[in-house]
């Protein structure tokens, strides 16, 4: 294998959110899942689930 080097201007560069606001919502839906799935697989004191959350709601 041999390395790649690419020599860009900085202004022809898209920033993240210009590429990001191009993708749908499926799509950076599916991306999230991904980097999700990778940081749980590499840090092993983790549990791959949401936070418990509770709220406390008063009845007027």
């Amino acid at each position: 294998m041999e390395k790649v080097i690419k020599i860009t201007n900085l202004r022809d560069n898209q920033t993240d959110f210009a590429y990001w606001s191009n993708k749908s919502f499926s799509e950076r839906l599916a991306a999230i899942e991904l980097l999700r799935q990778n940081y749980f697989s590499l840090i092993k004191d983790v549990q791959p689930r949401l936070q418990r959350v509770c709220t406390i709601t008063h009845k007027a």
